[in-house]
């Protein structure tokens, strides 16, 4: 094996043990997502089985395996289990991986990925709560604000980037303010809790760039329309109907993570700008 064989390898290594920390991490998100809209501790009691309340054993909470071996049914007492726990295990493992792989063959500074792999743990968990209960916790929201500000510092500080900071601030303050005035405007189209993460996300894109900012600010608009629309059109909702708007925010503000470069130089090229 060369040298560029080994790199390869390591590298390939380095991001399934990721992987393999954001299966652990998503187990853990499961029970954010069932505990924290019912006010209840995330650390105590230990997992139970939601239909006998009998403990889980540390065998059968395996991400993913356990699920697959239980053939999606409690040991205890034979209640199906949901589909959507394996699912956000994996989709927090292959976020988890896919931040990593960003991190040591991307752009992305290594110092960050502490920060976004944070960003994807609450955006899975933010996400599917506004999906079940319309609502994004401000348990999760408001702490998040100080350890999102310390956890983005680290690679403004290592990486020696004091305009990264400024952007920070920026991109908070600004993406909290369009959203506040939003609501004043218009109450009945979205809520308190979708002003106070729009502040995070406004962070994280602002440290990425301006670009970033703009797009993924658009992004969340363009994908919340859309779908109301389809969904309308589909008889799938009414006009009555709640449309959680948290998960638009959050895909729009990840698609501009990733593609906000790209999309806003084919715009700018395409307006002769």
């Amino acid at each position: 094996m060369n040298d560029g064989d080994s790199v390869t390898a390591v590298l390939i290594a380095a991001i399934a043990v990721a992987g393999l920390f954001g299966l652990l991490i998503g187990s853990f998100l499961n029970v954010v997502i069932w505990r924290v809209p019912r006010d209840e501790s995330v650390v105590r009691p230990g997992s139970a089985c939601p239909g006998c309340g009998a403990p889980i054993r540390p065998r059968h909470n395996l991400p993913v395996l356990s699920w697959l071996l239980l053939r999606g049914r409690a040991r205890c007492c034979g209640m199906p289990i949901r589909a959507r726990y394996p699912m956000v295990e994996l989709a927090t493992g292959g976020a988890f991986a896919a931040v990593a792989a960003w991190a040591l063959v991307g752009p992305l500074s290594g110092w960050a990925l502490p920060a976004f792999w944070y960003f994807a743990a609450i955006s899975i968990a933010l996400a599917v709560i506004d999906l079940d209960v319309h609502r994004l916790p401000d348990k999760i929201v408001l702490p998040s604000y100080p350890v999102v500000a310390a956890l983005l510092l680290l690679p403004v500080v290592l990486d020696r980037d004091g305009s990264a900071l400024i952007r920070v601030a920026v991109g908070g303050v600004a993406l909290w303010l369009f959203y506040f005035l939003l609501v004043v405007i218009y109450p009945a189209g979205m809520g308190g809790g979708d002003v106070k993460l729009a502040g995070l996300l406004g962070m994280y894109l602002g440290w990425l760039g301006y670009r970033e900012l703009v797009v993924g600010a658009a992004a969340g608009f363009a994908l919340g329309g859309v779908l109301s629309v389809l969904l309308l059109a589909t008889g799938v909702v009414t006009r009555k109907t709640l449309v959680p708007y948290g998960p638009f925010m959050l895909v729009g503000a990840w698609l501009a993570v990733a593609v906000a470069v790209p999309v806003s130089d084919w715009y700018l090229r395409a307006a002769g700008l």
